[in-house]
């Protein structure tokens, strides 16, 4: 599946919301999301209007691997809240 092109910061943690992901804090441009369930996780988002293809590439790889899912059946998940 190929990533989407036209994402920003503030699209992916509304839409990794729904796996439980929930803004800790803000420092400059960047968010920091955490999820506790099944244990506490960490990610950081940059809030820029576009993300970079590696940018998001890396993000979504790393919350895939922690949920135990690959990178497509994330984007799967996640297709309806991104758009």
């Amino acid at each position: 599946m190929r990533l989407p092109r036209q994402i920003s910061g503030e699209q992916l943690a509304s839409a990794l919301n729904m796996l439980g992901y929930t803004v800790t804090r803000q420092t400059g441009s960047h968010l920091r999301l955490t999820c506790s369930t099944p244990s506490e996780h960490h990610i950081t988002i940059p809030c820029h209007r576009f993300l970079r293809v590696g940018t998001l590439a890396a993000i979504l790889s790393e919350v895939a691997s922690f949920h135990g899912l690959n990178r497509e059946e994330l984007l799967g998940l996640l297709e309806e809240e991104i758009g």
